[in-house]
């Protein structure tokens, strides 16, 4: 990396769109205003600059990301290029099932008349 790319700083809301971790720059911007964002530790406002070498730790969609940034860009581009502009150090996404022995698959249609007692009858239970 040479010493010109090191010193390039963009703005946290811009390099999240860019890297496609949010679909856009408000929904960045949301995050950062939320508390969602820190940069080397330290909440982050949208306008904190990143550069190369700084951690970034985000909840983004009810997921946990700590990431390391490799890049900083500022316009969007192509999800194996944005890729590259970072280290994904993130745990594993949390699989959680409804409940044991229910699944309920995408595009199936409609739920049996029996799934859908068992499922009233967990989310009745959930509620108590």
């Amino acid at each position: 990396m040479s010493e010109k790319e090191a010193a390039v700083e963009i703005r946290i809301d811009r390099w999240l769109c860019a890297v496609r971790l949010v679909k856009t720059r408000p929904m960045a911007t949301q995050l950062c205003e939320g508390g969602h964002v820190r940069v080397n530790g330290n909440a982050a406002r949208a306008s904190t600059k990143v550069r190369a070498g700084d951690r970034v730790d985000a909840l983004i969609a009810e997921r946990e990301r700590i990431l390391e940034v490799v890049r900083p860009i500022e316009t969007r581009v192509g999800a194996p290029v944005a890729a590259t502009c970072y280290i994904d150090n993130s745990p594993p996404p949390v699989v959680s099932e409804i409940a044991p022995g229910i699944k309920v698959m995408r595009g199936e249609g409609r739920p049996t008349k029996r799934l859908r007692r068992e499922l009233i009858r967990l989310h009745r239970g959930a509620r108590d």
